[in-house]
């Protein structure tokens, strides 16, 4: 998970909310993207594959498939997003859009998988994915550190753990793991801005009817095909 900072401008920014300068937080998953783009990639070449090359039915039904299955990857990979501006939080997921005012922010949280409550409702952040590895490591490292040992070095040169040098800068301090990290980021947002009276609101959930419109046709498509068939 990686946050990015872009600044606002005057008629709003990425959260949707106006007012003045505000360097607005970007949350994404790397590896959700990256995994995205090859599926992608990969739906496509079979699908033109099908195409040029198939007989029959076999076009429309690759066609009806890619249809299907193209709004479905960008949903799980691609889309999901959080941004954290000034007065509000927009957490975008597969299939909906959640604007939280910071002042009904009940609480920002990472078990399993991050989760902002708001007026009694829970919904998750897939943009920050909960890495249990990760979180393992950090301990494993932190515990080290508390110890007065040097951390263990990233690897060797044929894969196998290489000789630590003396800790120093960040090496030597506590870390996190990513998700705690931008979930800490979230928590002190919200407690920062959520008494500001710009950052009072009720919660609005919107439904991605761009997503789930092109992905019902395509399997009303592809079940009709396969029914006639």
């Amino acid at each position: 998970m990686t946050s990015e900072d872009k600044r606002q401008e005057p008629d709003g920014g990425a959260d949707g909310s106006g007012g003045g300068q505000f360097p607005d937080r970007v949350y994404r998953s790397p590896a959700g993207m990256a995994g995205g783009i090859v599926l992608l990639a990969i739906g496509v070449w079979l699908a033109a594959d099908a195409v040029l090359g198939g007989e029959g039915r076999t076009p429309w039904l690759a066609l009806a498939g890619l249809l299907l299955a193209v709004p479905l990857v960008v949903a799980f990979t691609l889309r999901p997003a959080v941004f954290a501006g000034e007065r509000r939080l927009r957490v975008r997921n597969p299939f909906r859009t959640i604007v939280v005012p910071w002042g009904a922010v009940e609480a920002v949280r990472a078990g399993y998988s991050s989760e902002v409550i708001a007026d009694g409702v829970k919904y998750q952040l897939w943009s920050i994915p909960v890495s249990l590895r990760a979180r393992k490591k950090a301990t494993r490292h932190n515990e080290r550190i508390d110890a007065g040992h040097p951390p263990v070095a990233r690897g060797g040169l044929f894969g196998g753990r290489g000789v630590p040098d003396l800790p120093a800068g960040e090496e030597a301090q506590h870390k996190r793991a990513p998700s705690d990290r931008a979930v800490d980021e979230l928590r002190e947002l919200a407690e920062t801005h959520g008494s500001e009276e710009e950052a009072q609101g009720k919660v609005s959930v919107r439904w991605s009817f761009e997503v789930l419109a092109p992905a019902v046709a395509g399997a009303v498509l592809l079940a009709v095909l396969l029914a006639t068939g």
